[in-house]
């Protein structure tokens, strides 16, 4: 049975074992973004802050990621997923985990509304995560599975990325202030402005199954562990397949999508205009648009295109959309994307005009 969610009134989620199970995922958040995350980029903050360097682009020389080869659609691939892969696991332990250990109830009543308030509650949660948008897009599946609103979810996913303090930190050092703040002021947009306004959109979407709202968090006959498999199972089975075979296309197709620009194209409406587009499918490890765009800039590239790509590179994906496909509306998604490519131009725009 399902009804819209303005007509519901859960419970509060009674019993010590659904308190302990909420601690225990905290705690197994905690320790993974711990190894993951957090300690490695308090390392490469000290380096940043040192060299103004956090490493070479992933991309190698523009001057040759223009010339297409099996050999560099290989070597980006391997690249990005020996960056991501601990992240990646994380990702989807968290993403599997949030379906069985947190009370479906509770998470209805803080995330379940298309109100601004659980949307901004969702983004500034996002905030110790850190993840990139394709590592977050499991938590946001199992958000979503779990009755979280659209919005909710949608904050939490592009937060994670957008609102990255670390990513913030190597880009103050590494880059400027100029672009730290307009790199912050687009992250506020779209976690907080765009997620909303997708929330407030696919409202009539948001459709809650009280069957599933009601459901405790432990079976006292064993059934969590079976729940807890099936989870991981299918987030295993649909998830990593489309997730790897989508970044081998886009490994090869950035040949194309990230052309030599010439001297005098270097600060047009029209690069930025391509880049913001770019940006917006292309995949990176977090972090990754950093060296990217410095690479880009020593390279002669104009500041409104690197501002563009420091916007929606790091936003969304196309893998990313896709591992979240079935949890979001065509529509939701679709204003998503376009929402991303308009506030990156307007980024490129500033750049241009006041970098």
């Amino acid at each position: 049975m399902a009804i819209a969610n303005h007509s519901i009134q859960p419970e509060r989620p009674a019993g010590k074992k659904a308190v302990w199970f909420a601690v225990l995922f905290i705690v197994i958040a905690a320790l993974g973004l711990l190894y993951v995350k957090w300690w490695p980029y308090y390392q490469k903050s000290l380096l940043a802050a040192h060299t103004h360097s956090i490493g070479t682009s992933i991309l190698g020389d523009p001057s040759k990621s223009s010339q297409f080869s099996w050999n560099g659609t290989f070597q980006y691939t391997a690249q990005y997923f020996l960056a991501v892969w601990k992240a990646a696991i994380l990702g989807i332990l968290l993403g599997s985990l949030v379906q069985v250990m947190l009370p479906a109830q509770w998470l209805f009543k803080v995330l379940g509304k298309t109100s601004f308030g659980s949307t901004a509650i969702a983004g500034m949660s996002a905030i110790p995560g850190m993840m990139c948008t394709c590592c977050a897009a499991p938590l946001a599946v199992g958000l979503r599975k779990k009755q979280v609103s659209p919005g909710s979810a949608l904050a939490f996913w592009i937060g994670n990325p957008m609102l990255n303090p670390a990513t913030l930190i190597f880009m103050a050092f590494v880059l400027s202030w100029k672009f730290t703040v307009l790199r912050l002021v687009a992250g506020l947009l779209l976690t907080f402005g765009v997620s909303y306004l997708a929330g407030r959109m696919a409202k009539n979407e948001n459709q809650i199954d009280m069957e599933k709202l009601a459901a405790p968090v432990l079976n006292p006959n064993g059934g969590f562990l079976s729940k807890w498999l099936k989870a991981i199972g299918s987030m295993l089975l649909y998830l990593v397949p489309a997730y790897i075979l989508s970044v081998i296309v886009l490994s090869a197709a950035r040949f194309w999508l990230f052309p030599q620009i010439g001297n005098g194209d270097a600060n047009s409406f029209l690069v930025i205009l391509l880049f913001a587009i770019t940006g917006m499918l292309f995949v990176i490890p977090t972090a990754a648009e950093i060296s990217i765009v410095q690479t880009m800039l020593s390279f002669g590239l104009g500041a409104g295109p690197a501002a563009a790509l420091l916007v929606t590179l790091p936003a969304v994906s196309l893998p990313s959309f896709i591992m979240v496909g079935k949890s979001f509306s065509k529509q939701t998604l679709l204003f998503v994307a376009a929402s991303v490519v308009l506030i990156g131009i307007l980024g490129g725009l500033c750049g241009w005009l006041l970098f």
